[in-house]
Protein backbone atom coordinates (compact mmCIF):
# COMPACT_ATOMS: atom_id res chain seq x y z
CA UNK A 1 0.00 0.00 0.00
CA UNK A 2 1.72 3.10 -1.29
CA UNK A 3 -1.38 5.22 -1.72
CA UNK A 4 -2.52 3.59 -4.96
CA UNK A 5 -5.89 2.25 -5.88
CA UNK A 6 -5.89 -1.29 -7.32
CA UNK A 7 -7.97 -2.45 -10.27
CA UNK A 8 -8.04 -5.89 -11.89
CA UNK A 9 -8.70 -7.02 -15.46
CA UNK A 10 -9.10 -10.82 -15.50
CA UNK A 11 -7.03 -11.00 -12.29
CA UNK A 12 -4.27 -8.86 -13.83
CA UNK A 13 -3.44 -6.12 -11.30
CA UNK A 14 -3.25 -2.42 -12.25
CA UNK A 15 -1.91 0.11 -9.74
CA UNK A 16 -3.49 3.57 -9.98
CA UNK A 17 -1.91 6.38 -7.92
CA UNK A 18 -4.34 8.76 -6.16
CA UNK A 19 -7.31 6.42 -6.61
CA UNK A 20 -9.21 5.31 -3.50
CA UNK A 21 -10.72 1.89 -2.84
CA UNK A 22 -14.37 1.85 -3.96
CA UNK A 23 -14.07 4.68 -6.47
CA UNK A 24 -15.08 4.33 -10.10
CA UNK A 25 -12.46 5.98 -12.33
CA UNK A 26 -11.54 6.20 -15.98
CA UNK A 27 -7.85 5.40 -16.39
CA UNK A 28 -5.08 5.43 -18.98
CA UNK A 29 -2.65 2.48 -18.89
CA UNK A 30 0.87 3.89 -18.81
CA UNK A 31 3.11 0.85 -18.30
CA UNK A 32 2.56 -2.90 -18.58
CA UNK A 33 4.87 -5.43 -16.94
CA UNK A 34 4.61 -9.23 -16.77
CA UNK A 35 2.89 -9.33 -13.38
CA UNK A 36 1.15 -5.95 -13.18
CA UNK A 37 0.56 -2.59 -14.84
CA UNK A 38 0.40 1.11 -13.91
CA UNK A 39 -2.28 3.58 -14.88
CA UNK A 40 -3.31 7.15 -14.17
CA UNK A 41 -6.69 8.70 -13.51
CA UNK A 42 -8.28 10.48 -16.47
CA UNK A 43 -11.62 11.11 -14.77
CA UNK A 44 -13.22 10.27 -11.43
CA UNK A 45 -16.71 8.95 -12.19
CA UNK A 46 -17.74 8.14 -8.60
CA UNK A 47 -15.84 9.73 -5.69
CA UNK A 48 -15.07 8.01 -2.42
CA UNK A 49 -16.61 9.57 0.69
CA UNK A 50 -13.05 9.72 2.06
CA UNK A 51 -11.68 11.87 -0.78
CA UNK A 52 -10.78 15.41 0.32
CA UNK A 53 -9.88 18.53 -1.62
CA UNK A 54 -6.18 18.63 -2.35
CA UNK A 55 -4.37 21.49 -0.61
CA UNK A 56 -0.93 20.86 -2.16
CA UNK A 57 -0.07 21.43 -5.80
CA UNK A 58 3.10 19.33 -5.89
CA UNK A 59 2.38 16.21 -3.83
CA UNK A 60 1.49 14.09 -6.87
CA UNK A 61 4.91 14.76 -8.37
CA UNK A 62 7.13 14.71 -5.27
CA UNK A 63 5.57 11.52 -3.88
CA UNK A 64 6.06 12.70 -0.31
CA UNK A 65 2.42 12.77 0.79
CA UNK A 66 0.89 9.96 -1.24
CA UNK A 67 -2.23 9.90 0.98
CA UNK A 68 -2.82 13.64 0.74
CA UNK A 69 -6.13 13.15 -1.09
CA UNK A 70 -7.64 11.01 1.70
CA UNK A 71 -9.34 12.13 4.93
CA UNK A 72 -6.77 11.90 7.75
CA UNK A 73 -8.80 9.57 9.99
CA UNK A 74 -9.23 7.18 7.07
CA UNK A 75 -5.46 7.18 6.42
CA UNK A 76 -5.06 5.77 9.94
CA UNK A 77 -7.50 2.96 9.10
CA UNK A 78 -5.61 2.24 5.88
CA UNK A 79 -2.33 1.94 7.79
CA UNK A 80 -3.87 -0.38 10.36
CA UNK A 81 -5.17 -2.64 7.58
CA UNK A 82 -1.74 -2.60 5.94
CA UNK A 83 -0.11 -3.97 9.10
CA UNK A 84 -2.94 -6.49 9.64
CA UNK A 85 -2.51 -7.84 6.10
CA UNK A 86 1.23 -8.30 6.61
CA UNK A 87 0.68 -10.09 9.93
CA UNK A 88 -2.00 -12.41 8.51
CA UNK A 89 0.11 -13.32 5.46
CA UNK A 90 3.40 -13.88 7.28
CA UNK A 91 2.96 -15.01 10.89
CA UNK A 92 1.57 -18.31 12.17
CA UNK A 93 -0.08 -16.74 15.19
CA UNK A 94 -3.62 -15.73 14.26
CA UNK A 95 -4.38 -14.08 17.59
CA UNK A 96 -2.08 -11.05 17.18
CA UNK A 97 -4.08 -7.86 17.64
CA UNK A 98 -3.06 -4.89 15.51
CA UNK A 99 -4.34 -2.00 17.57
CA UNK A 100 -5.75 1.27 16.21
CA UNK A 101 -3.06 3.57 14.82
CA UNK A 102 -2.26 6.44 17.19
CA UNK A 103 -2.61 9.58 15.10
CA UNK A 104 -1.68 13.23 15.62
CA UNK A 105 -4.02 15.90 16.90
CA UNK A 106 -2.50 18.31 14.38
CA UNK A 107 -0.91 16.36 11.50
CA UNK A 108 0.64 19.43 9.84
CA UNK A 109 4.08 21.06 9.97
CA UNK A 110 5.49 18.11 11.91
CA UNK A 111 8.82 17.62 10.11
CA UNK A 112 11.76 19.05 12.07
CA UNK A 113 14.27 18.44 9.27
CA UNK A 114 14.12 19.87 5.75
CA UNK A 115 16.38 18.62 2.93
CA UNK A 116 16.17 20.64 -0.27
CA UNK A 117 18.19 19.73 -3.37
CA UNK A 118 19.55 22.71 -5.31
CA UNK A 119 20.20 22.42 -9.03
CA UNK A 120 19.38 23.57 -12.54
CA UNK A 121 16.05 23.44 -14.34
CA UNK A 122 15.68 22.68 -18.06
CA UNK A 123 16.33 26.35 -18.87
CA UNK A 124 19.62 26.30 -16.97
CA UNK A 125 18.22 28.44 -14.13
CA UNK A 126 18.81 27.77 -10.40
CA UNK A 127 16.00 25.82 -8.73
CA UNK A 128 15.33 24.56 -5.22
CA UNK A 129 12.62 22.15 -4.16
CA UNK A 130 12.11 18.41 -3.92
CA UNK A 131 12.99 15.60 -6.30
CA UNK A 132 10.09 14.38 -8.40
CA UNK A 133 9.24 10.80 -7.44
CA UNK A 134 11.71 8.25 -8.87
CA UNK A 135 13.67 10.96 -10.71
CA UNK A 136 16.36 13.57 -10.10
CA UNK A 137 14.25 16.35 -11.60
CA UNK A 138 13.72 19.06 -9.00
CA UNK A 139 10.12 20.17 -8.50
CA UNK A 140 10.31 23.90 -7.59
CA UNK A 141 9.75 24.69 -3.93
CA UNK A 142 6.22 25.64 -2.89
CA UNK A 143 4.28 25.55 0.35
CA UNK A 144 4.67 22.12 2.02
CA UNK A 145 2.05 21.37 4.65
CA UNK A 146 4.08 18.78 6.56
CA UNK A 147 7.32 20.80 6.70
CA UNK A 148 8.29 23.09 9.55
CA UNK A 149 7.36 26.61 8.44
CA UNK A 150 10.54 28.35 9.60
CA UNK A 151 12.69 25.77 7.76
CA UNK A 152 10.87 26.58 4.53
CA UNK A 153 11.39 30.31 5.00
CA UNK A 154 15.11 29.93 5.68
CA UNK A 155 15.64 27.65 2.68
CA UNK A 156 13.86 30.06 0.37
CA UNK A 157 15.86 32.99 1.76
CA UNK A 158 19.09 31.12 1.00
CA UNK A 159 17.80 30.36 -2.50
CA UNK A 160 17.08 34.04 -3.15
CA UNK A 161 20.58 34.91 -1.89
CA UNK A 162 22.10 32.32 -4.28
CA UNK A 163 20.25 33.86 -7.22
CA UNK A 164 21.06 37.46 -6.31
CA UNK A 165 24.78 36.71 -5.85
CA UNK A 166 24.99 34.38 -8.87
CA UNK A 167 26.47 31.58 -6.79
CA UNK A 168 26.84 28.47 -9.03
CA UNK A 169 24.49 25.62 -8.12
CA UNK A 170 25.23 21.95 -8.60
CA UNK A 171 24.90 20.49 -12.09
CA UNK A 172 24.47 16.75 -11.73
CA UNK A 173 25.31 16.00 -15.38
CA UNK A 174 28.86 17.39 -15.29
CA UNK A 175 29.31 17.66 -11.47
CA UNK A 176 30.05 21.37 -11.66
CA UNK A 177 28.68 24.16 -9.45
CA UNK A 178 28.88 24.59 -5.68
CA UNK A 179 25.62 24.35 -3.73
CA UNK A 180 24.08 20.85 -3.73
CA UNK A 181 21.62 20.80 -0.83
CA UNK A 182 20.23 22.98 1.92
CA UNK A 183 19.49 21.04 5.11
CA UNK A 184 17.77 22.64 8.09
CA UNK A 185 17.13 21.07 11.50
CA UNK A 186 14.81 22.68 14.05
CA UNK A 187 14.44 21.95 17.76
CA UNK A 188 10.66 21.78 18.05
CA UNK A 189 10.64 22.55 21.78
CA UNK A 190 13.82 24.66 22.04
CA UNK A 191 13.28 26.52 18.73
CA UNK A 192 17.02 26.23 18.04
CA UNK A 193 17.92 26.13 14.34
CA UNK A 194 20.80 24.46 12.51
CA UNK A 195 21.48 25.31 8.86
CA UNK A 196 23.70 22.98 6.79
CA UNK A 197 25.01 24.10 3.39
CA UNK A 198 26.05 21.02 1.40
CA UNK A 199 28.76 22.05 -1.05
CA UNK A 200 30.58 20.53 -4.00
CA UNK A 201 33.57 22.61 -2.93
CA UNK A 202 35.38 23.71 0.22
CA UNK A 203 34.48 27.36 -0.29
CA UNK A 204 31.47 29.43 -1.27
CA UNK A 205 31.27 33.00 -2.48
CA UNK A 206 29.84 35.63 -0.09
CA UNK A 207 30.06 33.12 2.77
CA UNK A 208 30.34 35.60 5.66
CA UNK A 209 27.58 37.77 4.20
CA UNK A 210 25.22 34.78 3.99
CA UNK A 211 26.05 33.71 7.55
CA UNK A 212 25.50 37.20 8.96
CA UNK A 213 22.19 37.51 7.15
CA UNK A 214 20.84 34.15 8.43
CA UNK A 215 21.89 34.87 12.01
CA UNK A 216 20.42 38.36 11.96
CA UNK A 217 17.17 37.52 10.17
CA UNK A 218 16.34 34.11 11.72
CA UNK A 219 18.51 33.89 14.83
CA UNK A 220 20.05 30.67 13.49
CA UNK A 221 22.00 29.02 16.33
CA UNK A 222 24.58 27.24 14.19
CA UNK A 223 25.57 27.14 10.52
CA UNK A 224 27.65 24.29 9.12
CA UNK A 225 29.37 23.86 5.79
CA UNK A 226 29.27 20.19 4.72
CA UNK A 227 31.67 19.15 1.96
CA UNK A 228 30.38 16.52 -0.47
CA UNK A 229 32.41 16.32 -3.68
CA UNK A 230 31.50 12.70 -4.40
CA UNK A 231 29.38 11.44 -7.27
CA UNK A 232 26.71 10.03 -4.98
CA UNK A 233 23.04 10.15 -4.04
CA UNK A 234 24.01 10.46 -0.36
CA UNK A 235 23.19 14.02 0.74
CA UNK A 236 25.86 14.69 3.38
CA UNK A 237 29.60 14.28 2.92
CA UNK A 238 31.96 13.29 5.74
CA UNK A 239 33.54 16.71 6.42
CA UNK A 240 31.77 19.43 8.42
CA UNK A 241 33.13 22.96 8.89
CA UNK A 242 31.33 25.12 11.46
CA UNK A 243 30.75 28.67 10.18
CA UNK A 244 28.71 29.93 13.13
CA UNK A 245 27.87 28.65 16.62
CA UNK A 246 29.10 25.34 18.02
CA UNK A 247 27.85 22.92 15.34
CA UNK A 248 24.98 21.58 17.46
CA UNK A 249 21.40 22.27 18.43
CA UNK A 250 19.39 20.83 21.32
CA UNK A 251 15.82 19.62 21.58
CA UNK A 252 13.65 18.21 24.37
CA UNK A 253 11.82 14.87 24.30
CA UNK A 254 9.79 14.04 27.39
CA UNK A 255 11.91 15.00 30.40
CA UNK A 256 15.19 14.78 28.49
CA UNK A 257 17.41 17.14 26.50
CA UNK A 258 19.15 15.85 23.36
CA UNK A 259 22.14 17.21 21.48
CA UNK A 260 21.77 16.99 17.69
CA UNK A 261 24.72 17.14 15.27
CA UNK A 262 24.70 17.51 11.47
CA UNK A 263 25.27 13.77 10.91
CA UNK A 264 23.26 12.17 13.70
CA UNK A 265 19.78 10.72 13.32
CA UNK A 266 16.97 12.32 15.31
CA UNK A 267 13.32 11.47 14.83
CA UNK A 268 11.71 13.64 12.14
CA UNK A 269 8.49 13.98 14.16
CA UNK A 270 9.42 14.50 17.84
CA UNK A 271 5.79 14.81 18.97
CA UNK A 272 5.00 11.28 17.81
CA UNK A 273 8.48 10.02 18.72
CA UNK A 274 7.68 10.83 22.33
CA UNK A 275 4.44 8.85 22.05
CA UNK A 276 6.29 5.91 20.46
CA UNK A 277 9.09 5.85 23.03
CA UNK A 278 6.66 5.94 25.94
CA UNK A 279 4.83 2.96 24.42
CA UNK A 280 8.16 1.12 23.97
CA UNK A 281 8.92 1.66 27.65
CA UNK A 282 5.44 0.86 28.99
CA UNK A 283 4.56 -2.23 26.89
CA UNK A 284 7.34 -4.56 28.18
CA UNK A 285 6.79 -3.64 31.86
CA UNK A 286 10.49 -3.17 32.53
CA UNK A 287 12.02 -4.11 35.88
CA UNK A 288 14.65 -2.30 37.97
CA UNK A 289 16.69 -5.53 37.79
CA UNK A 290 16.71 -5.70 33.98
CA UNK A 291 19.84 -5.44 31.82
CA UNK A 292 18.73 -3.79 28.57
CA UNK A 293 20.46 -3.73 25.16
CA UNK A 294 19.42 -0.81 22.93
CA UNK A 295 20.39 -1.82 19.39
CA UNK A 296 20.59 0.81 16.63
CA UNK A 297 20.48 3.38 19.43
CA UNK A 298 21.24 6.54 17.39
CA UNK A 299 21.90 9.47 19.74
CA UNK A 300 20.59 7.45 22.69
CA UNK A 301 16.98 8.63 22.82
CA UNK A 302 15.22 5.32 23.59
CA UNK A 303 17.94 4.05 25.93
CA UNK A 304 17.86 7.28 27.92
CA UNK A 305 14.05 7.08 28.11
CA UNK A 306 14.38 3.51 29.42
CA UNK A 307 17.30 4.14 31.79
CA UNK A 308 15.24 5.05 34.88
CA UNK A 309 13.20 1.85 34.53
CA UNK A 310 16.07 -0.67 34.39
CA UNK A 311 19.34 -1.55 36.11
CA UNK A 312 21.68 -0.95 33.15
CA UNK A 313 21.49 0.04 29.46
CA UNK A 314 23.99 -0.80 26.72
CA UNK A 315 23.47 1.19 23.50
CA UNK A 316 24.99 0.19 20.14
CA UNK A 317 25.10 2.25 16.94
CA UNK A 318 27.30 2.14 13.81
CA UNK A 319 27.50 5.94 13.32
CA UNK A 320 30.40 7.17 15.46
CA UNK A 321 29.22 10.78 15.59
CA UNK A 322 25.82 9.60 16.86
CA UNK A 323 27.55 7.68 19.67
CA UNK A 324 29.53 10.80 20.61
CA UNK A 325 26.22 12.65 20.86
CA UNK A 326 24.67 9.74 22.80
CA UNK A 327 27.44 9.89 25.42
CA UNK A 328 27.02 13.65 25.65
CA UNK A 329 23.25 13.23 25.98
CA UNK A 330 23.74 10.83 28.90
CA UNK A 331 25.92 13.46 30.62
CA UNK A 332 23.48 16.28 29.91
CA UNK A 333 20.65 14.29 31.47
CA UNK A 334 22.81 12.94 34.33
CA UNK A 335 22.19 9.31 33.33
CA UNK A 336 24.74 7.11 35.11
CA UNK A 337 23.57 3.58 34.23
CA UNK A 338 24.13 3.66 30.47
CA UNK A 339 27.07 2.78 28.20
CA UNK A 340 27.34 3.40 24.46
CA UNK A 341 29.40 1.57 21.84
CA UNK A 342 30.14 2.56 18.23
CA UNK A 343 30.34 -0.21 15.62
CA UNK A 344 28.37 -2.86 13.73
CA UNK A 345 25.44 -3.92 15.88
CA UNK A 346 26.01 -7.64 15.32
CA UNK A 347 29.73 -7.44 16.23
CA UNK A 348 29.35 -5.29 19.37
CA UNK A 349 26.35 -7.36 20.45
CA UNK A 350 28.37 -10.56 20.18
CA UNK A 351 31.38 -8.97 21.91
CA UNK A 352 29.33 -7.84 24.94
CA UNK A 353 28.02 -11.37 25.38
CA UNK A 354 31.11 -13.46 24.58
CA UNK A 355 33.94 -11.31 25.98
CA UNK A 356 32.29 -9.16 28.64
CA UNK A 357 29.80 -11.83 29.73
CA UNK A 358 26.94 -9.31 29.72
CA UNK A 359 23.57 -10.97 29.11
CA UNK A 360 20.45 -8.89 28.39
CA UNK A 361 17.09 -9.52 30.00
CA UNK A 362 15.45 -7.18 27.48
CA UNK A 363 16.55 -6.06 24.01
CA UNK A 364 15.11 -3.02 22.23
CA UNK A 365 15.69 -2.97 18.48
CA UNK A 366 14.94 0.01 16.26
CA UNK A 367 16.55 -1.04 12.96
CA UNK A 368 16.64 0.78 9.60
CA UNK A 369 14.04 -0.07 6.95
CA UNK A 370 15.89 -3.23 5.91
CA UNK A 371 15.21 -4.70 9.36
CA UNK A 372 17.48 -6.93 11.44
CA UNK A 373 20.48 -8.69 9.93
CA UNK A 374 20.81 -12.47 10.19
CA UNK A 375 23.61 -12.33 12.77
CA UNK A 376 21.58 -10.17 15.16
CA UNK A 377 18.60 -12.53 14.85
CA UNK A 378 20.91 -15.51 15.50
CA UNK A 379 22.36 -13.75 18.55
CA UNK A 380 18.89 -13.02 19.94
CA UNK A 381 17.86 -16.67 19.49
CA UNK A 382 21.09 -17.85 21.11
CA UNK A 383 21.03 -15.45 24.08
CA UNK A 384 17.26 -15.76 24.60
CA UNK A 385 16.39 -12.51 26.42
CA UNK A 386 13.01 -12.68 28.12
CA UNK A 387 11.64 -9.82 26.03
CA UNK A 388 12.45 -8.20 22.67
CA UNK A 389 10.90 -4.79 22.05
CA UNK A 390 10.71 -4.31 18.29
CA UNK A 391 10.29 -0.74 17.03
CA UNK A 392 9.92 -0.64 13.27
CA UNK A 393 9.68 1.95 10.53
CA UNK A 394 8.87 -0.82 8.03
CA UNK A 395 6.19 -3.33 9.07
CA UNK A 396 7.08 -5.64 6.15
CA UNK A 397 10.58 -6.33 7.51
CA UNK A 398 9.26 -6.33 11.07
CA UNK A 399 6.88 -9.25 10.44
CA UNK A 400 9.59 -10.99 8.38
CA UNK A 401 11.91 -10.81 11.40
CA UNK A 402 9.11 -11.84 13.77
CA UNK A 403 8.63 -14.95 11.65
CA UNK A 404 12.33 -15.80 12.05
CA UNK A 405 11.94 -15.39 15.84
CA UNK A 406 8.60 -17.26 16.02
CA UNK A 407 10.15 -20.55 17.08
CA UNK A 408 11.17 -19.12 20.47
CA UNK A 409 9.14 -15.89 20.75
CA UNK A 410 5.52 -14.87 20.55
CA UNK A 411 3.57 -11.63 20.70
CA UNK A 412 -0.04 -10.74 21.29
CA UNK A 413 -0.27 -7.20 19.93
CA UNK A 414 1.27 -4.60 17.68
CA UNK A 415 0.79 -0.88 18.32
CA UNK A 416 1.13 1.28 15.20
CA UNK A 417 1.94 4.99 15.53
CA UNK A 418 1.46 7.55 12.76
CA UNK A 419 4.92 9.07 12.63
CA UNK A 420 4.52 10.49 9.11
CA UNK A 421 0.94 11.72 8.55
CA UNK A 422 -0.39 11.70 4.98
CA UNK A 423 2.36 9.33 3.83
CA UNK A 424 2.08 5.55 3.47
CA UNK A 425 4.67 4.99 6.23
CA UNK A 426 3.67 3.66 9.62
CA UNK A 427 5.80 3.03 12.71
CA UNK A 428 5.06 0.00 14.90
CA UNK A 429 5.97 -1.25 18.36
CA UNK A 430 5.58 -4.79 19.60
CA UNK A 431 6.94 -6.87 22.49
CA UNK A 432 8.08 -10.42 21.76
CA UNK A 433 8.08 -12.72 24.80
CA UNK A 434 10.32 -15.76 25.17
CA UNK A 435 7.94 -18.73 25.18
CA UNK A 436 9.80 -20.57 27.96
CA UNK A 437 9.44 -17.56 30.27
CA UNK A 438 5.69 -17.08 29.82
CA UNK A 439 3.84 -18.30 32.87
Amino acid sequence: MEGEGIAKIDDFVIFIPNAIKGEKVKILILKVLKSHAYGKIIEILEKSKYRIEEDCTTYKRCGGCNLRHIDYEETLNIKQRKVENLVNKTLKGNNIEVKNVIGMGNPYGYRNKAQYPVGMNKLGEPVIGVFAERTHEIVPMQKCYIQNEIAEKIAFTIYKFIKEKNIPVYNESNRSGIIRHIVIKVGIRTHEIMCILVLNSKSIQHESELVDMLVKEYNVKTIVKNINEENTNVILGKQNIVLHGDGYIYDILGEYTFKISPMSFYQINPVQAEVLYNIAIEMPELSKEDILFDLYCGIGTIGIFASTHVKKVYGIEIVEEAIKDAKENAKINNIKNIEFYAGDVEKIFANLIEKKQVYPDVIIVDPPRKGLDENTISNILAVKPRKVVYISCNPATMVRDMKLLEEKYETSEIQPVDMFPFTSHVECCSVLYLKDSIQ
